[in-house]
Formats: structure tokens, sequence, C-alpha cells
């Protein structure tokens, strides 16, 4: 009787480790929680939004984890209300000459460079150590870009006007389109966006 008795208890325990195991193994991944805990919210999300993970920073572009830590130096400064004012002022100057030279099929570089200058801007100049000793304006190549296996650098221009120290104007000019906008200076390239990283 006594071997019957262990036999059953032993079983009853193989079921129920089994049973435990299967509901944890299947509950893998979710998160609950009970009493306090359940009430508690991470900025950027709320109680009813379904899978929302607790870890994306408020203002994440992609919703991904640490996405400002990795991409702070492609996310501009803020601007002032004033100087925001002033950059929108001095993207209405620039946006019908882009468009201009657009209609024109004319984007290269130094047709742009050109065209704005005669807007009374001047081209900004920097010193051996970076520092910026005089004008507003930049105007360069379009960045580089890979396709398939090698960098193509696409016809056009990026532009990059300092309004204020706070403030720019940012635009580019290629075959397919052209677009202007206003935006805070980014902390190691200045008025114009830097290139993604890998």
């Amino acid at each position: 009787m006594l071997t019957s008795t262990r036999g059953r208890r032993g079983r009853a325990a193989a079921a129920t480790l089994l049973v435990s195991a299967t509901l944890f193994l299947t509950a893998c991944g979710e998160q609950r929680a009970t009493g306090r805990a359940a009430a508690v919210t991470f900025p950027g999300s709320s109680p009813s939004s379904a899978g929302a993970s607790p870890y994306v920073e408020p203002g994440a572009g992609d919703g991904a984890p640490h996405y400002r830590e990795n991409n702070g130096y492609r996310l501009p400064a803020d601007m002032s209300p004033a100087s925001a004012e002033d950059a929108q002022k001095e993207a209405g100057r620039i946006e019908p000459v882009l468009k201009q030279l657009w209609e024109a099929k004319s984007w290269g570089p130094e047709n742009v460079r050109a065209a704005l200058l005669k807007l009374g801007y001047q081209e900004e100049r920097t010193g051996p150590k970076g520092e910026r000793l005089g004008g507003t304006l930049i105007v360069r190549e379009m960045p580089s870009r890979f396709v398939t296996d090698h960098y193509v650098r696409p016809e056009g221009a990026q532009v990059g006007l300092r309004v204020h120290d706070d403030a720019c104007v940012t635009a580019f000019i290629q075959k397919t389109n052209y677009q202007v906008t206003t935006n805070g200076p980014y902390p190691e390239h200045g008025c114009i966006e830097p290139p993604a990283g890998h």
C-alpha cells in the first residue's frame, strides 16, 4: 500500500511540475503585472497600450530602446520661438530659389551656391580648429550612399544656413526633389544633418 501511495504522489508531483513548466513556457515573453505594479506606466506609454515596450524613450524616432542615446548626433538642438520664426522667414526666401533651380534641372552645388549668394548670404568660414570665423551659408555635394556593393554620390546639393546660434535652415536639392526645413543645429555638424551611422 505504501508503494502505491508513493507512486501516486510521485505521479501527482510530476504532473504538477509538468503543468507548471508548461504554463511558465507559454507565458515566456509576456509581462504580467499584479497589484500595485499593474498601475505603473512608463513615459510614452499608457496602461492600455498592448505590446508597448516599457523601455521606449519619449520622442524615440523608431521606438527603439536608447534611440536618443544612439542617435544623439542626428538630433537637432531646440530653437527658441523667436529664432524659429526668423528661420522660417529665411526658409521662405530659399525655397523659391531652390524650386526655380530644380525646375531648370540645375542642382549642382556651384549653381546652388551662386544663386543663394545672390540673396545676400555669405559663405561660412572656419578656422584651423573648426571655429566659425564668419558667414552663415554652407553648400556642398550630397552625401554618398551605399548601393548594392559600392558607394554612389547622387547629383545635387545640401544647404545649411545658420540663422542664429540656435536656428538653421537645412535644405537639399537633387534630381528627384528638393526640400527646405528649419531646425536647431546638430551637435557636431552645425546646420547640415549628419549622415546616418551603420
